[in-house]
């Protein structure tokens, strides 16, 4: 193992002599093998970094019987939600030196037979199962380490790293019973999606008599947040400019002052429409969304309340999990609570 550098070659050799260890103890401490004391493993480190000492990967791998590789599996073709967990699991997975393979099936079953068989020949540790979903999906079979992220293994023994939709909602309801909004509604995506009907079971517990209506279940689109805004005010109607936080926890109001929404996409499209019928967000009525994703969340006119979905905590999480199973054989399902961001579209500017 070494390493060319200003017309000479580092070898392990000089790494040792620095740390003061044999040649095996420097190749154990680099490699991540043996019984050694963590001071010695970071005198190699150190001697190591300071040198310029690169290792070799062939070599590596050859005397630890690992490749130091990891394939994630992906139905996220946008990346919304895949590259953020990729992130994160490169942060946790690069502790152990580990390099990551991106392969996206794009929802095609045989192209995730193909990648599969791929990952498997060309020997990786493990394999990270992520998509854009949380719904549960059935687990993949190869005979190696495998961690779900984001999206659940439909098989309770496997390790599964999800987000806790209900913590994220209840937040988001809780800030605006914070705000003074007494009245308030629900517009979420397809009851048949598991993160839809989480997100309304975490804000209608916190809600409770402030939730005016039953909540609306469509897309996870504009389109369906603004066609959310008719069908409201249609049923209980919708609060006045001069009937907002203040008048709604005095005197009575009717109407609706403020919408959670399951998504940004959902938020926008009911912040456009309440422009349109002429009511101010959030002085006439508050609006929040969920998952935070700026392209919807900041380009909303105004600026959206939402949660952060921390899916790159979320990759961490689960990269770490991964290198358990790969080092110990072991590891626990976790969830990841994502976070409340308070934007002007719940308290102004």
């Amino acid at each position: 193992m070494t390493l060319e550098r200003a017309g000479r070659t580092v070898r392990i050799t000089d790494v040792a002599a620095l740390a003061g260890v044999s040649i095996g103890t420097a190749s154990k401490a680099l490699n991540g093998t043996g019984q050694l004391r963590e001071s010695t493993r970071a005198r190699v480190k150190d001697a190591a970094e300071k040198l310029g000492f690169v290792g070799d990967a062939r070599a590596r791998a050859l005397s630890s019987g690992r490749t130091y590789t990891v394939g994630m599996i992906t139905t996220d073709s946008f990346g919304r939600f895949s590259i953020p967990v990729l992130l994160g699991a490169e942060d946790a997975l690069s502790a152990g030196q580990m390099a990551v393979l991106l392969c996206d099936t794009r929802d095609d079953h045989v192209r995730e037979a193909h990648y599969l068989r791929s990952l498997a020949a060309r020997g990786v540790d493990g394999i990270i199962v992520t998509g854009r979903s949380a719904d549960a999906r059935p687990p993949i079979d190869v005979p190696i380490p495998v961690v779900y992220a984001f999206t659940p293994s439909t098989d309770p023994d496997d390790v599964s790293v999800t987000l806790d939709d209900a913590a994220g909602s209840a937040a988001v309801a809780a800030h605006v019973l914070s705000t003074g909004r007494r009245r308030v509604a629900i517009v979420t995506g397809p009851e048949r999606h598991r993160s839809a009907v989480r997100r309304v079971s975490g804000a209608t517990e916190v809600l409770g008599a402030s939730l005016v209506a039953e909540p609306l279940y469509g897309e996870w689109s504009e389109r369906w947040g603004r066609q959310a805004v008719d069908v409201l005010a249609r049923g209980v109607g919708l609060a006045s400019a001069g009937t907002g936080a203040g008048a709604a926890s005095g005197s009575g109001a009717l109407g609706v002052d403020a919408i959670v929404c399951g998504s940004d996409q959902i938020a926008r499209g009911v912040c456009d429409r309440l422009r349109e019928l002429g009511l101010s967000v959030p002085d006439a009525i508050a609006v929040a969304g969920f998952d935070d994703w700026d392209v919807m969340a900041l380009a909303s006119r105004p600026p959206l309340t939402t949660v952060d979905l921390r899916l790159e905590e979320l990759g961490r999480v689960a990269g770490r999990a991964l290198l358990d199973l790969i080092d110990a054989g072991a590891a626990a399902s976790a969830t990841v609570t994502p976070s409340l961001v308070v934007r002007e579209s719940t308290v102004g500017a």
